[in-house]
């Protein structure tokens, strides 16, 4: 039955004015699991795929002995999990199996010892395989990847894998500890597979620990599957850019369907996040009164309730006004989403031109990164951007830290959205 998923949307001001000119609009699309469907919790098919190469020596694979053993602790024995190792060999530690053994599974772990180089697809590989073992439509299918170090000369087979993934709808949190590992082709990873990357300081045992606990529970609260958008658009009205800004804000490639319709992919739900998308649309000039500029529909999938193609839709509807007073009235929700997403953006366009030679443009960038998150309370990462500011100023290439910094934590700023 339809209703599984509510669509609502806010826009960046409650009344737009009726001006002779084009004028962007933005337009925040919320898709939320509701009714019954919350209530649902499919057993997992689980996989840890963990890097245990030499430099993992130490407090880092303390650390990520307790957080995997964390993450068997919170599956239960509906779910199925299996662990593989690798460094430039691969082991498989325990295969898929049900969680019945917690302490058999804990016993496994607490054997892992570290060694060798890395060579990521080899874990990858067979991590795919095991989690093969266990594929049913009943059951939400992740990988977690974790690795310290670059992977020599497999790049391409890794981003292949993860491919593979993600057409078996089995998404990879593809997680980097440390500073030594490449960012690029975790992030190539996480798009292909559908699911996400992220940074794990090294030195901070509670980081590792609650990540893994987060990749779990995210996975148990899965209840929509296969989600997309249409944008359909009236005539004129130009869409210029669609980024997700919630559970994590990315940008998100959309595909013209028509000259008017533009389709996305959201991929999969969880009950206490769904997703959210920002919109932005350059919009005609309008004579005072209410326009409808577009329809957003969101059609998803419930494998538990065995619905597929189900659909949601909302209009976007705009107020425009001769009144400059009531033009000036802006929505604080949105407009905070914006300024998260400037941040972002301002960041990854200036490591983008660092990359590119363009230390200027950079040094700029970062430093008007660094006033935006000043503003939305961001004091800690407003000095990190400051501080790679300062290191290009004085001639330093940026920091691995810094960078992964950045990259990583102005994605989760709409983690703490203010109402």
């Amino acid at each position: 039955m339809p209703g599984e998923v509510e669509v609502t949307v806010q826009t960046n001001k409650r009344t737009f004015p009726a001006t002779g000119g084009q004028q962007l609009v933005y337009a925040l699309v919320e898709a939320m699991p509701s009714g019954t469907i919350t209530d649902i919790q499919m057993p997992l098919n689980f996989g840890l795929v963990l890097d245990h190469s030499g430099s993992m020596s130490g407090a880092k694979l303390t650390n990520l002995k307790e957080a995997a053993k964390l993450a068997i602790d919170q599956m239960g024995a509906q779910d199925l999990t299996s662990i593989v190792v690798f460094d430039d060999k691969v082991k498989v530690i325990a295969p898929s199996q049900a969680v019945t053994d917690t302490t058999k599974l804990k016993r496994q772990i607490d054997g892992i010892r570290d060694g060798g180089g890395t060579e990521m697809s080899r874990g990858m590989r067979k991590g795919l395989e095991e989690l093969q073992e266990g594929m049913d439509p009943s059951r939400i299918s992740r990988m977690l990847l974790l690795t310290d170090g670059e992977t020599f000369g497999d790049e391409d087979v890794c981003r292949r894998l993860s491919a593979e993934a993600g057409e078996q709808g089995i998404a990879i949190a593809a997680l980097g500890l440390g500073e030594e590992w490449n960012e690029e082709l975790l992030d190539d990873i996480a798009r292909a597979s559908g699911g996400v990357s992220d940074f794990i300081p090294e030195g901070q045992p509670d980081a590792v620990l609650s990540t893994f606990e987060t990749c779990v529970r995210t996975a148990q609260a899965t209840v929509v599957q296969n989600a997309g958008m249409i944008l359909r658009l009236v005539p004129d009205v130009m869409p210029r850019a669609v980024w997700r800004v919630t559970p994590l804000i990315s940008k998100l490639g959309h595909r013209a369907l028509s000259d008017r319709d533009v389709q996305v992919t959201l991929g999969d739900m969880d009950r206490e996040q769904g997703q959210s998308t920002l919109i932005e649309m350059l919009v005609p000039p309008r004579q005072p009164g209410t326009y409808r500029i577009a329809q957003a529909e969101v059609s998803y999938d419930v494998a538990a309730t065995g619905l597929e193609g189900e659909k949601a839709k909302t209009d976007i509807i705009l107020e425009f006004t001769a009144d400059p007073a009531e033009a000036m009235q802006t929505n604080p929700y949105v407009m905070n989403i914006v300024e998260k997403v400037t941040a972002h953006k301002l960041q990854t366009r200036a490591l983008e031109e660092a990359e590119a030679g363009n230390i200027a443009g950079a040094t700029q960038k970062l430093r008007a990164a660094a006033t935006r998150l000043l503003e939305l309370g961001e004091e800690e990462l407003a000095q990190t951007a400051m501080d790679e500011a300062q290191r290009l100023d004085s001639g330093e290439r940026l920091s691995a830290r810094g960078t992964k910094k950045l990259r990583y934590e102005t994605r989760k700023l709409t983690q703490k959205l203010e109402e």
